[in-house]
C-alpha cells in the first residue's frame, strides 16, 4: 500500500525524519513533537501513517483533525491529501467563507480527515455541525506561528473538545521557545532534525544586486530577465510594494502572480493556483507565502525588502531548495542597505547587465473550460477534447483540474491562439461549452 500511495506524489523512499516520524505516530504511544527544516516533507510525514490505517480499517466516522495557521495552508494541505489517496474522505475549513456554505459540504462530504483554522474549527465543533467523538489523531502543523498568531487559547479550547485519548502530533521548522501546555511532556517523543542542521548553508546560493537607487523597480525588473523563464518568488514587505512591484513588473511584459493580505481570499487562491500551475512564472508576496505552502520548483528567491529577522530569512528561503534540490536566494540592496549579520558571508556580488535581456514568457498559460464535475467531466475528457479536437500532444498539456462547474488547464502558451480557434463552438461530452484563455491574475 504505501509504494502505491507513495508513486502518485512522485516520492521514491523517505527521509529519515519522515521514517522517525511515521514509525512514531504510528506507533501511537503518546504525543509527537517533529521539528524539521522548512521543505522537508513534514506533511507527508504526519499523513501518511493516519491514511494507512483509515485505509486499513475502514472507519467512516471523523478520525483526525488537522489544525493550521492559514486559510492557505488548510487548502493546500487537502490538495496535498487528495493527490495522496482518494479512499479517504477530506475536507478543508476557513474563514474567509460562509461557514453555513461549509456546513452544507461537511454533511454531503461526511470527512474523515479535517484540515482547519482553529476558529473556524471551533465554530463547527460548537454548533454540532462536526462530530469530534471518535477523533483519534490531532495534528497542529506549523505549530510555532500558530502561537505567533494568538492561537493559544482556540487550540487549547479545540483540544479540550476532542477525546482525551486523541495522540497530538505537532509539528514546526523552527524550535519554538514554549511548546503548548497542553501537550503531555512527560509522555512526549521529540523527534529533532533541527539541530546542528541549516538547511540553507549548502543546498541556497546567495547572492547580492546593488541597486544605485532607493527604489528598486528596474533593479529587479533587470534580475528577473537574466532568470529566463525560472520560477521565482519576489518577497516585499508590505502589501501596497507588492502591488506597486506587480504593476510595474506586468507594464514590462512579465508575467505575475501577486499575494497578500489584503487581497479576498479566492483572489489569494488564485494567485497561488496560477503559480503552481506554471501559466505565471513570478509571484510577488509579502510574507504570507513564506511559510505553510506548498510550492514546489521554485528556482529563485528575490528579497525586494530585506527580511526583518532571521527567521523570516529562513522561511522566506526555504521556499526554494525544497528537498534535495538547490536554488539561489538574491537580496536586493539600495545604496543604504547592508546585509543583517545572519545572512553570513557566503555571498556572492551580482552585477546587471547593461544590455538588458528581453523578457521571456512562461511556456504554458491557462485555458477555461466552461464545464465541470456536475456535467460528469473527468480529466480523461478534457484531455480527450484538448488532444483531439484542439490538436495538442501530451507534451503541450501541463496540469488539469476539474471543479464543480467548470475546469481548467495549463496548456503551451505558443499554442493557445490555434487551440482557441479550433476548440471554438466545440463540444464535450457532447455538450456545447465556452472554451477561453484565463487571463488578469
Amino acid at each position: 500500500m504505501r509504494e502505491e500511495l507513495l508513486e502518485k506524489i512522485g516520492v521514491k523512499s523517505l527521509s529519515d525524519m519522515q521514517m522517525a516520524a511515521v514509525e512514531s505516530i504510528a506507533r501511537g504511544e503518546g504525543d509527537v513533537v517533529v521539528l524539521s527544516p522548512t521543505g522537508s516533507g513534514k506533511t507527508l510525514a504526519y499523513l501518511l501513517p493516519i491514511v494507512e490505517s483509515i485505509e486499513r480499517l475502514g472507519d467512516a466516522s471523523l478520525q483526525c483533525v488537522v489544525m493550521v495557521p492559514s486559510r492557505e495552508l488548510a487548502r493546500q494541505s487537502y490538495d496535498y491529501a487528495r493527490r495522496l489517496t482518494r479512499a479517504v474522505r477530506f475536507y478543508a475549513c476557513y474563514g474567509g467563507r460562509s461557514a453555513m456554505f461549509e456546513h452544507r459540504e461537511l454533511r454531503e462530504a461526511k470527512p474523515q480527515v479535517i484540515f482547519s483554522t482553529p476558529g473556524r474549527l471551533n465554530d463547527h465543533i460548537a454548533k454540532g455541525n462536526i462530530d469530534v467523538s471518535a477523533v483519534q489523531w490531532l495534528i497542529i502543523d506549523e505549530f510555532d506561528k500558530c502561537l505567533e498568531f494568538g492561537f493559544h487559547d482556540e487550540m487549547s479550547r479545540a483540544v479540550g473538545s476532542l477525546p482525551k485519548d486523541a495522540l497530538r502530533v505537532l509539528l514546526s521548522a523552527t524550535d519554538a521557545e514554549a511548546i503548548p501546555d497542553f501537550v503531555d511532556m512527560a509522555n512526549v517523543e521529540k523527534i529533532d532534525f533541527l539541530a546542528d542542521n541549516d538547511p540553507l548553508s549548502t543546498r541556497i546560493n546567495k547572492f547580492v544586486v546593488r541597486s544605485t537607487t532607493a527604489d528598486k523597480l528596474e533593479s529587479v525588473g533587470i534580475l528577473l530577465r537574466t532568470f529566463g523563464r525560472s520560477r521565482t518568488i519576489v518577497y516585499a514587505g508590505f502589501r501596497e510594494s507588492v502591488v506597486r512591484i506587480t504593476d510595474y513588473l506586468v507594464s514590462e511584459g512579465f508575467v505575475c502572480a501577486s499575494l497578500h493580505g489584503g487581497l479576498e481570499q479566492e483572489e489569494r487562491n488564485e494567485a497561488v493556483y496560477h503559480f503552481l500551475n506554471k501559466s505565471a512564472n513570478i509571484l510577488v508576496s509579502t510574507n504570507l507565502s513564506s511559510r505553510g505552502l506548498d510550492l514546489p520548483d521554485v528556482d529563485n528567491i528575490v528579497h525586494y525588502h530585506l527580511p526583518e529577522t532571521q527567521e523570516d530569512y529562513i522561511h522566506r528561503s526555504g521556499r526554494t531548495a525544497r528537498w534535495e534540490a538547490e536554488g539561489n536566494t538574491y537580496f536586493i540592496l539600495s545604496p543604504k542597505e547592508h546585509l543583517p549579520e545572519y545572512i553570513g558571508d557566503d555571498v556572492l556580488e551580482v552585477e546587471l547587465p547593461e544590455d538588458q535581456p528581453e523578457v521571456l514568457l512562461p511556456e504554458l498559460s491557462t485555458i477555461y473550460i466552461g464545464k465541470g464535475k456536475n456535467d460528469k467531466i473527468c480529466k480523461g475528457d478534457v484531455l480527450g477534447l484538448l488532444c483531439k479536437k484542439g490538436g495538442l500532444t501530451a507534451s503541450d498539456i501541463g496540469r488539469i483540474d476539474i471543479y464543480d462547474r467548470f475546469c481548467r488547464a495549463a496548456i503551451s502558451r505558443r499554442k493557445m491562439t490555434a487551440v482557441l480557434k479550433r476548440l471554438k463552438g466545440e463540444k464535450i461530452k457532447g455538450v456545447r461549452t465556452i472554451v477561453e484563455e484565463e487571463r488578469g491574475f
